[in-house]
């Protein structure tokens, strides 16, 4: 029997890829990457906003054909969507034989059985587990790097997003488990750690008492093997004097901070269930800067939430020209059913909130341009993750400036020895909107 994957969405659902891979392979599944070869076929879906859920609903419709034009005796719809909408799903897509929601994974292989019966069945309920450093898991990202999820669910209960709805309440796993499984990872060849959760910073909160970040950041570092430590999802409620001391003080931690802000106007943030203002989010950005030297600040913002006037917006607009972060995401609003921000009266129609779109979008390019610009003539340490096919002296990477697949890449010239896993010292050449080219540094 093999069986075949695909994840969508972010981070934190391919490792839920990767640990039910891992129990399939456990039960003599044998994988595979070609969908014309699988008796059984997965997509790990996601649900977070509207596209995101027509995405996972085409990919299934697309492995659908594979039960025709291949061997696929068994559709399986994993993860979000399938953990929001069970029922309706099942009724709708006469294609897909079971549905395993996010707090199912472990599941995974009754749903297998159960569909090569000829049974259709749901397994999804509330989300209540979390995998630990025994289960078994596959990584799928190159060896030198992998994703450690820290934490599942969330309590933010910011008023625009489903994830609570979805994933349920905030879970930490405990601080020891963590480390098992980061020395695996390490022993496993991996260099860079990225560590995942809705919420990073609000990490042991509910099983501490108090935010642990900092303390599981410290007992991480102490891996050999491990030379990188970068921390995604940092919420900035709890990013405390304590963590930017941690991140300043130790070595291993990339001087990379993931901070979704969402807006820079107060009452749109309290209409959203932040718990931040402009002044809070200002003053913790100062403090950033004056603790880490060369800190790379990376956010997301909502454009198009309900009630936005254009003086908000502008508001937006003036807070991201100041803060002039190295990268940003802007989001336009998608109203989730169940959520407090879709019952808001007060939507912003489709054109205006794409002029918002491409005008946060077209400052931001600027800044992150002249950002990367600034580089010119610096050096910096470069992870190769591979070489260009055209040119042979010609390798690529990132720099403890870039996130693995949301951020841009360092190509690096006059290289043609360095292969993926390597790091490399890099003198900046040039710097573009998302992509630094430099000279490897004999």
């Amino acid at each position: 029997m093999k069986a075949g994957f695909i994840s969508l969405g972010c981070a934190k659902n391919l490792v839920d890829t990767e640990v039910m891979l891992g129990l399939l392979q456990k039960a003599g599944i044998e994988l595979t990457k070609e969908p014309a070869a699988a008796d059984i076929l997965i997509v790990n879906s996601c649900a977070f906003i509207e596209t995101a859920k027509q995405e996972s609903i085409t990919t299934v419709l697309n492995m659908a054909e594979y039960k025709t034009q291949g061997k696929c005796r068994s559709l399986i719809l994993a993860g979000c969507l399938g953990q929001r909408y069970g029922q309706t799903l099942l009724d709708e897509l006469p294609e897909v034989d079971a549905i395993v929601g996010t707090g199912a994974w472990g599941r995974i292989m009754e749903a297998v059985n159960a569909t090569l019966q000829g049974k259709r069945v749901i397994l999804a309920g509330e989300s209540e587990t979390i995998y630990d450093a025994k289960t078994p898991r596959i990584l799928t990202t190159p060896s030198y790097t992998a994703y450690l999820k820290i934490a599942e669910g969330c309590d933010n209960r910011c008023s625009f997003c489903a994830i609570p709805l979805i994933r349920g309440r905030y879970r930490s796993r405990a601080l020891e488990d963590i480390v098992e499984e980061a020395k695996r990872l390490a022993a496993q060849g991996a260099k860079e750690l990225n560590l995942i959760a809705q919420d990073t910073t609000a990490y042991g909160r509910d099983i501490y008492g108090k935010a642990e970040l900092p303390r599981l950041l410290r007992e991480l570092t102490k891996i050999d093997g491990v030379e990188w430590i970068r921390c995604l999802y940092s919420y900035p409620r709890f990013f405390t004097d304590e963590l930017i001391e941690t991140i300043a003080e130790q070595p291993k931690l990339v001087k990379y901070v993931d901070l979704p802000l969402q807006h820079a106007d107060d009452a749109l943030l309290r209409a959203m269930h932040r718990a931040d203002t402009r002044a809070s989010m200002t003053e913790l950005l100062e403090k950033l800067r004056a603790r880490i030297p060369g800190v790379s600040i990376r956010s997301t913002f909502i454009v198009g939430f309900p009630g936005e006037t254009d003086a908000q917006f502008e508001t937006l607009r003036t807070f991201i020209a100041e803060q002039r972060f190295d990268k940003a995401g802007i989001f336009t609003y998608s109203p989730e059913e169940g959520t407090p921000a879709a019952e808001l009266s007060g939507r912003i129609d489709e054109n205006t909130m794409q002029e918002r779109y491409h005008a946060l979008m077209s400052l931001q390019c600027k800044i992150s341009e002249e950002v990367n610009q600034s580089l010119e003539g610096k050096e910096l340490k470069v992870l190769i993750e591979g070489r260009d096919e055209e040119q042979e002296n010609v390798a690529y990477g990132r720099s403890y400036r870039e996130a693995p697949e949301v951020d841009g890449q360092v190509f690096v010239e006059d290289c043609p020895d360095a292969q993926p896993g390597d790091m490399v010292k890099v003198r900046v050449a040039q710097g573009f909107t998302y992509d630094v080219v430099g000279e490897q540094v004999h």
